[in-house]
């Protein structure tokens, strides 16, 4: 699994709410910065590590190993869970991993050093393994 934050400012956090009916964009991290092609969000949601890494994997293993990936996101808000059959109240539960919050516009992976058929096909594949709507995009 990827990495978690060594030092947390807050063991347990509020959830954000939100109205889907007036969904925000991103605003920052919405170009393709390092690379030749990215994977780019195109709905909201929340991306757990191990999703990320099951993305990662299958991006090195479709791309060569000369090309370079970047992983654009970090999983940095905690996410908890009751234990099993355990009665509603008496407090929220424990953390038992961390999530990154994605919105729409959000550029999640970067590739370079492959052709683009070889790029579009191992995004593609790599935005299968995520619970959000993904999209390739070139670098402009």
């Amino acid at each position: 699994m990827l990495a978690f934050p060594r030092k947390v400012k807050h063991r347990k956090w509020q959830t954000d709410r939100h109205n889907p009916k007036k969904p925000h964009n991103e605003t920052r991290g919405i170009t393709v910065a390092f690379g030749a092609f990215g994977l780019k969000a195109q709905s909201a949601g929340r991306i757990r590590s191990n999703q990320i890494e099951a993305a990662r994997k299958t991006l090195s293993r479709t791309v060569s190993k000369t090309a370079k990936i970047w992983i654009r996101v970090f999983t940095d808000r905690p996410v908890t869970q009751k234990a099993a059959e355990v009665g509603m109240g008496k407090g929220k539960g424990d953390p038992v991993g961390y999530c990154f919050q994605v919105l729409p516009g959000r550029i999640l992976f970067e590739v370079d050093g492959c052709t683009e058929a070889v790029a579009k096909e191992a995004l593609r594949k790599a935005g299968a393994k995520l619970p959000i709507k993904t999209k390739v995009v070139a670098h402009i």
